[in-house]
């Protein structure tokens, strides 16, 4: 919530986990079985090495949609100081553990070096690039991309794609969190969180997807996204893929969904895409939700020069926000003046950062732990880090809630909790959310500074693949109903040991029907 994306984990550890059969490949642009990206080989080039890697006026590119249906051909607007280049187009998944598979090259395309970015009155950073060229995508499947560009001088950038499934009925839809992503980036030198000399106060109010991703053009993808990726694309289960935005733009794409999972940091939510998910969820659509911090920020969309949902405006203050008083003012989702607090989805609270604790196991029976081997009291240094979530007993917490995990968290000079937790809804829909952003992190396997050690990397990649293969199976509920028990931690509602921020007093369906 307070950082930006922590340096992207080291690629050849995404490439590490264990291996899986093969099964017949689907056609393209529906679902796919899962197990297929095993039946063809990879592409380890794939890798930018860091002495490769493009500096940011040097070689940058951002295409014209964040995602498209299999055959619909996006533009490519590319500024290279470096000469000409070419572009590689990955499928990210497993592929025999070398983590994507090369399924297009251009030819050579010239480079010319474009204009210089503009800064408009809310200090969004946006572009007006001349389209270098049209990428088509005849046959790609569904899945996450990267457009590897490589320059005369070998120099290399990434620009992320999403393929997005044409339906997720009888699937688990994979989401890729472009909102969050686009939040954080801060390419021509400003973000949502800062602006230059990491000012907070200079930051944007508006951000686009009209610009190119900063650092290696695609850490957000890599770092809280392609871990899950892997571990899904083994689990043999069918898979659908999209990206948040799709969520508000095309809601009927959840219809007949089994589950939705989320990565690790996905932070920013429209009120399209809030009800669109939890309209999923209310008629039996198993949620999951791999990280913490979810569903934090209220953000809306408004079109660009190149299409809809291209800007995502994020005021942070109500009192800067144009819309002051309406439900897609831009504020905390547990902020006046519309309140609607994450735990109502999620089943918990953002709590805090920096988090750092032991994963600690407290209903060794639950079933999303089966095959772990784990005990009432099992923990798992560094697991939870470094952003962390807490169940209370408040208004919007599910009544059936149950914590699985209970850990002892530091927060700072605070001593808190971190969570994990389950509930399920009358459609027979589960939620399971981990509350911990380190968990996806870890896998990619083990992380010697967060302290996270091959144990705990063995305990998620195995919860992991039992939520992808439960999921699955359809409502949850209906084989594993929730066992409410939040109140025998004897917890306040006090949320004042985070760093969240205080919860605004929910308004009714009735409350925001007369205030529209």
């Amino acid at each position: 919530m307070r950082r930006g994306f922590v340096a992207v984990v080291g690629l050849l550890s995404l490439i590490v986990l264990p291996g899986c059969q093969s099964t017949p490949v689907q056609s393209a642009g529906t679902s796919i079985q899962a197990q297929h990206v095993s039946a063809k080989p990879g592409t380890p080039s794939w890798v930018i090495k860091d002495y490769q890697l493009a500096g940011p006026a040097d070689l940058a590119g951002y295409t014209d949609h964040v995602s498209v249906r299999s055959g619909e051909p996006f533009k490519l607007y590319v500024s290279s100081s470096d000469g000409n280049f070419t572009v590689d187009a990955f499928r990210l998944g497993w592929y025999g553990g070398t983590g994507a598979r090369l399924v297009w090259t251009s030819s050579a395309v010239r480079g010319v070096k474009q204009a210089a970015p503009t800064l408009n009155r809310v200090r969004m950073v946006t572009t007006n690039w001349r389209p270098s060229l049209t990428v088509p995508t005849t046959g790609w499947l569904p899945g996450a991309y990267v457009l590897l560009l490589r320059a005369a001088n070998g120099k290399e950038k990434y620009v992320p794609m999403v393929v997005r499934s044409d339906s997720a009925r009888d699937a688990v839809l994979i989401v890729d969190a472009v909102n969050t992503e686009e939040a954080y980036n801060a390419w021509g030198g400003y973000s949502l969180y800062h602006g230059p000399h990491e000012q907070h106060a200079t930051r944007s109010l508006e951000v686009t997807f009209d610009r190119p991703y900063d650092l290696n053009g695609a850490r957000g993808l890599l770092n809280f996204a392609v871990p899950v990726i892997q571990e899904a694309e083994q689990s043999g289960v069918r898979l659908a893929y999209a990206t948040s935005a799709d969520l508000e733009a095309d809601p009927g794409l959840l219809a007949g969904a089994r589950g939705i999972v989320f990565g690790g940091h996905d932070e920013y939510w429209s009120l399209g895409m809030r009800d669109a998910v939890t309209k999923a969820r209310d008629h039996g659509t198993n949620l999951a939700f791999l990280g913490a911090n979810s569903v934090f920020w209220r953000v809306r969309y408004a079109p660009s020069r190149l299409g809809q949902r291209r800007v995502m405006i994020g005021y942070k203050d109500a009192r800067l926000d144009p819309l002051k008083n309406q439900p897609t003012t831009t504020v905390r989702w547990r902020s006046d003046p519309y309140p609607d607090p994450e735990n109502s989805l999620t089943g918990m609270l953002y709590e805090c950062f920096p988090a750092v604790g032991a994963f600690t196991v407290r209903d060794p029976g639950f079933f999303l732990f089966a095959g772990t081997g784990v005990r009432a009291g099992t923990a798992y240094p560094g697991l939870i880090g470094d952003e962390a979530d807490r169940a209370y007993p408040i208004t919007g917490t599910p009544a059936n809630l149950q914590v699985v995990a209970h850990s002892r968290t530091t927060c700072g000079p605070k001593r808190t909790y971190s969570d994990a937790t389950y509930y399920t809804v009358r459609s027979g829909a589960g939620v399971f959310a981990t509350g911990s952003i380190e968990w996806v992190r870890a896998l990619a396997g083990p992380d010697a500074k967060a302290g996270v050690g091959p144990a705990a990397v063995a305990f998620a990649r195995t919860v992991t693949l039992n939520v992808f293969r439960s999921l699955a199976e359809g409502p949850l509920g209906h084989k594993h109903p929730a066992h409410p028990d939040l109140a025998r931690l004897h917890e306040s509602p006090l949320t004042i040991s985070g760093t969240g921020g205080p919860i605004g007093k929910p308004t009714s369906p009735k409350e925001l029907r007369s205030k529209a």
